[in-house]
Order: C-alpha cells, then sequence, then structure tokens
C-alpha cells in the first residue's frame, strides 16, 4: 500500500480516535472539574466549571461533524495535505486528551487542545469545503 493511499484510512482512525477520547471525558468528566476547583467550593462553583468543561466537550463534538462531513463527502478526502495535518494534530489530541484525562488536568488546559487540534483542522476543512463546493475549485 502506497503511503498516500494510507493516509485516507489512518485519517479516519485518528479522528475516530480523538472522538471516542473526547466521549469517554465527557463522561468521567467529575475528577477533571474537581482539578478545577480549590479545596473548598460550592455546589455553584462546581456546576460552573461542568458546565464550562461540557460546552467545551460539545462544541469539539460539533467539530468533528464537520470534519466527517468533509471527509465523507469527497471534498478532502484525498488532499494529502489536510490528511496529513488532520493525522498530525489528532494524534496529538489524543495523547493530550489522555493525559487529561488520568492525570486529572485542570480544565482551563482543554481550551487550549480544543484551539490547536480541533478547531484548526476544521477550519482548514471549512475552508477545503468553500473552495471545492463554493468556488468551484480543485481541492489544493
Amino acid at each position: 500500500m502506497c503511503v498516500v493511499s494510507s493516509l485516507v484510512p489512518a485519517r479516519f482512525l485518528t479522528i475516530t480516535a480523538h472522538m471516542v477520547i473526547v466521549i469517554t471525558v465527557f463522561w468521567s468528566r467529575e475528577n477533571n472539574v474537581k482539578a478545577c476547583l480549590p479545596l473548598e467550593y460550592t455546589p455553584e462553583q462546581y456546576e460552573k466549571e461542568d458546565t464550562r468543561l461540557v460546552v467545551g466537550l460539545a462544541v469539539t463534538l460539533g467539530l468533528f461533524a464537520v470534519e466527517f462531513a468533509g471527509f465523507f463527502s469527497g471534498v478532502s478526502m484525498f488532499n494529502n495535505s489536510q490528511s496529513l495535518l488532520s493525522i498530525a494534530v489528532h494524534v496529538c489530541a489524543c495523547v493530550s486528551l489522555l493525559f487529561f484525562l488520568f492525570e486529572q488536568w485542570r480544565c482551563d488546559v482543554y481550551w487550549w487542545i480544543l484551539a490547536f487540534c480541533s478547531v484548526l483542522p476544521a477550519l482548514v476543512e471549512f475552508v477545503l469545503f468553500i473552495a471545492v463546493c463554493g468556488l468551484k475549485k480543485k481541492a489544493f
């Protein structure tokens, strides 16, 4: 199997792995929320931090929908640049989120992971979608 044709399954697997880890963080977010709070906290503080983390996780799931839409529609499935970017950031996201989950990192770290590992590839995917479907250009 040549390198170019192996990018498609690798991209699909890394996006799926990232999505599975995000869903796992969503299910077990209690310890991460507690890591964001002082030792003595009120229920209102807990609710606020929990809501912030749920919003971040929901935004991430929405960005997965954008990426999967571009991928499965064929707009960016065979675009090597997007595939390499997507594979790199989703592997970084998988590793970072595993540390986030097991080491109980603060919730603020999740927003950095979201920005670099979910927003960036979804934004490029959106630009590719506009270029291919809107401007009728060949994907670069």
